[in-house]
């Protein structure tokens, strides 16, 4: 167990003080529903760019990419590369359609596209998508958490969870814009910081990085085939846009916060500031893991302790210490990638510079789960209860009904985050589960803004199709070996980007064909 130094548990709990204390501060001025959720429409464009960019950087960029980048090569890096395509679609087409219908949640207008149960069959798919994506983010921090504090990963997602829950439940949408703007400029800063430590501790500096780093292939972006099997360049390029594209232009966390732009020049001017200040940083994670690769590869005894708590992890507590050594030899760099980053905080950052990069981290998480719990709390307000119980409600029934949203959502993000202890990878774990939910909502919401002659029924049979193909995708690989010829070949990436592909074609191709025969 490691014991943390006073100064650096003095730091994290100054830290979350803080953070509740800006809930606190916001909290007196959320007399409304409306600036609960929106701000009334107040908040500068660079500071919601910015909260933007603090989202997409949570926890599972500051653990899992350098994870990723440890184990394997630059491949996952091409999701970034991936970012402007989308971000010029959505600042073109997304935001000035939200802007005009002036509603807070995505998902009003696939009831007025296609019905009632568009909206639901959205509404279902996001929230699904939050709380896997809180339970990620939940995961990730207890992860680093454990190994300095030797607390169990439960306790720890709870400790870290109420605080959440406060701020965000006090502060509505204007408490999570601002802390985000701390947030993002702690994270980044937060990741300077470690790379340069690692620098400084590495024999030989940057050259002996770069030598080690060409002769490993860690520097690949993966193959440029056109193989969709397996994780190449391609794969991940165009997971990354429909991915991107899912969050610039259904996720409700995004959509919400060009409601609170002044105006709609300004929410794509925060869009624009999100992607050119998170494609450099998230190189830097990758920078870092490649980094973390050379240094233990210059001193390979350090490594040996991570190792075996892979394997422990693994074998469980019944296993000898023979056992657990034995199996700890056969593995490889891509089976214990997501605790390298934590072994080094815990033994190779000097006290009070490791109190500030656990806050960096822990603002990582908080700020992409105070998001989603605020956005998936607007979304159960506006399209489930008012939908479907009362359509009538007073501000005050409002505000409450949101309050218990908040927690009920961040109560669910925790509960995934400890069904997800145990997972070798928490960004294949999560760009698996995103992938499947999304592309459902995503499929829909591109037939109703691209093909105004889809109605209805088209896009109910679209939906039915693409449901019954992200299954296969998803699920084919349980299919008994003697019927392996019925199992998907494609990468496990690839479900988005067919599963949105075949609901928006599928919808088109029936409206063209009536249309035709009409």
């Amino acid at each position: 167990m490691k014991n943390l130094p006073f100064l650096d548990i003095a730091i994290i709990a100054i830290y979350l003080i803080a953070m509740v204390g800006v809930g606190i501060y916001f909290s007196r001025k959320n007399k409304s529903a409306e600036q609960y959720t929106k701000a009334s429409g107040k908040i500068p464009g660079w500071a919601i760019g910015l909260s933007i960019y603090a989202t997409f950087l949570s926890s599972n960029t500051f653990l899992g990419v350098p994870g990723k980048a440890f184990g394997g090569n630059w491949n996952a890096f091409v999701f970034s590369i991936s970012m402007p395509f989308a971000a010029w679609v959505a600042a073109k087409y997304f935001v000035p359609f939200y802007r005009s219908t002036g509603e807070v949640s995505a998902y009003t207008n696939l009831e007025k596209r296609f019905g009632p149960w568009a909206r639901t069959y959205a509404v279902v798919c996001f929230l699904l998508t939050q709380i896997t994506r809180m339970g990620s983010v939940f995961f990730g921090i207890s992860l680093t958490l454990q190994a300095l504090t030797g607390f169990s990963m439960e306790t720890i997602m709870l400790v870290t969870g109420i605080c959440i829950v406060v701020y965000t439940v006090l502060g509505g949408i204007e408490a999570v814009i601002w802390t985000e703007v701390v947030q993002a400029i702690l994270k980044t800063g937060g990741a300077l910081l470690i790379m340069y430590l690692i620098i400084s501790k590495m024999p030989g500096g940057v050259s002996k990085i770069i030598e080690i780093g060409q002769q490993n292939d860690k520097f690949s972006l993966g193959s440029f085939s056109l193989d969709f099997t397996t994780s190449t360049f391609w794969v991940v390029l165009l997971y990354g846009f429909f991915i991107n594209l899912n969050n610039f232009g259904m996720d409700q966390n995004y959509v919400q916060r060009y409601h609170a732009s002044s105006s709609a020049k300004e929410a794509a001017k925060s869009i624009w500031l999100c992607v050119w200040m998170f494609v450099p940083v998230s190189l830097v994670f990758f920078m870092i893991g490649s980094c973390l690769f050379a240094y233990y590869q210059v001193t390979p005894g350090l490594i040996e302790p991570i190792k075996l708590q892979a394997a422990a992890e693994h074998l469980g507590t019944a296993a000898s210490q023979t056992d657990i050594a034995n199996y700890a030899k056969t593995l490889q760099p891509s089976d214990y990638g997501d605790k390298v980053m934590p072994h080094f905080m815990v033994n190779m950052i000097p006290t009070g510079l490791l109190g500030l990069i656990v806050s960096a981290i822990l603002s990582a998480a908080m700020s992409t789960i105070s998001s989603g719990m605020n956005a998936s709390a607007t979304v159960f307000s506006e399209d489930i209860y008012k939908r479907y119980s009362k359509r009538k409600i007073s501000d005050k029934q409002n505000m409450r009904l949101l309050y218990i949203g908040t927690v009920l959502f961040g109560l669910a993000g925790m509960l995934c985050g400890i069904a997800m202890i145990g997972v070798k990878s928490i960004l294949d774990i999560w760009w698996q589960l995103s992938g499947i939910f999304a592309g459902g909502m995503l499929g829909l919401f591109l037939l109703g803004i691209i093909s105004k002659k889809s109605g209805n029924t088209e896009a109910i049979a679209a939906t039915i199709v693409g449901i019954m193909v992200i299954l296969w995708l998803s699920l084919s690989y349980l299919i008994p070996d003697q019927y392996d010829f019925l199992r998907s070949p494609l990468h496990a990436n690839m479900v988005i980007v067919i599963g949105t592909l075949s609901i928006y074609l599928t919808g088109a191709t029936i409206a063209k064909f009536k249309s035709v025969k009409a």
